[in-house]
């Protein structure tokens, strides 16, 4: 092949691409695809979440939504036993462990992946780079070097009032993060 042809289909070649990256159709099939991963993605990782457990020290888990919502504040049921509950829709887990309650962010602290929750050993995990955290949000091992971060926390009669604007890192808000918790 000369390389005159060769340069007349590598301008066809860039022209095509040119225009299909102009084209509002090439625009929608890209966010399909984005949105199709996306959501396979976290079907994904809530069957991890919610995979069953026959292991009698598991917490239960359940996915939950807000009962009430008012500005970045929410309201949730609190818990009648130990467990985690999440809500999806503002990545928040919900746990009861010993008679406290807590709020933590759904994302590792480490790289913002969502954790999962694995029932035989009784915490919860990165499926990322495995750091291992107990249900009360304390680091255990792995690649993060802190604890799940806390949202701020409150009580009000039998809901649990999370403020998702008052998120407690337990390096940087040790006093907050060690105070973001409700006794039962």
């Amino acid at each position: 092949m000369s390389s005159r042809r060769k340069v007349e289909e590598m301008e066809t070649d860039n022209a095509a691409a040119a225009s299909c990256a102009a084209c509002p159709l090439g625009e929608a099939l890209e966010r399909r695809a984005f949105l199709r991963d996306a959501a396979l993605k976290t079907v994904g990782i809530l069957i991890t979440l919610g995979a069953a457990a026959s292991d009698a020290r598991a917490l239960p888990l359940r996915l939950l939504s807000p009962i009430e919502a008012n500005g970045d504040e929410r309201a949730y049921p609190l818990p009648a036993a130990d467990g985690a509950t999440i809500d999806r829709e503002e990545s928040v887990i919900v746990v009861r462990w010993q008679n406290t309650a807590y709020a933590f962010s759904l994302a590792c602290p480490h790289q913002n992946t969502a954790l999962k929750w694995e029932p035989q050993d009784a915490r919860f995990q990165c499926p990322k780079h495995h750091s291992k955290y107990r249900p009360d949000g304390s680091f255990i091992e792995g690649r993060a070097t802190r604890g799940m971060d806390r949202f701020a926390v409150r009580r009000d009669g039998e809901r649990l009032m999370v403020d998702l604007d008052k998120l407690y890192q337990q390096n940087e808000d040790p006093a907050e993060w060690k105070a973001a918790l409700v006794q039962l």
